[in-house]
């Protein structure tokens, strides 16, 4: 099972504060402990909003939003994939995570759909494109 570990933004985060040295080091010292046990697939922090944008869809339509956002605690400061065998499993590995705010945080955890999951609704065509695309993400690394 995958699971996408969503670190939620913070007021720092979002005003492009930067992690301390400390931090820095208790972090990457979790992400080593982790691809150690073959849990992390992916792992990155991301900028605030204020460099993001958005693009709204509405029928043909699309406008393009720039940032910031407001709702701070809604926006994404980073992420990980982990590959672990149940949703029990990803939460005890994200209690071992150091705090990665300075304030306080909170981190959500959301499964990953797999191609099973979609049902007869994915053909054999769409799971046969599905793996040609994987295959060459794949070679693309």
């Amino acid at each position: 099972m995958r699971f996408m570990v969503i670190v939620k933004a913070s007021p720092e985060s979002e005003a492009g504060q930067m992690p301390s040295e400390e931090l820095l080091a208790a972090m990457g010292a979790y992400n080593e402990e982790l691809v150690k046990a073959g849990v992390m697939l992916a792992g990155e922090g991301l900028h605030p909003s204020v460099k993001g944008v958005r693009v709204q869809f509405s029928g043909k339509s699309r406008t393009v939003v720039e940032g910031p956002f407001a709702q701070t605690r809604e926006l994404i400061a980073g992420f990980w994939i982990f590959q672990v065998q149940s949703l029990q499993e990803a939460i005890e590995w994200v209690k071992r995570c150091p705090n990665p705010m300075i304030s306080d945080s909170e981190i959500e955890i959301r499964q990953i759909f797999e191609a099973e999951d979609f049902g007869e609704t994915f053909t054999p065509e769409l799971r046969e494109q599905e793996e040609r695309l994987r295959a060459q993400l794949s070679s693309q690394s």
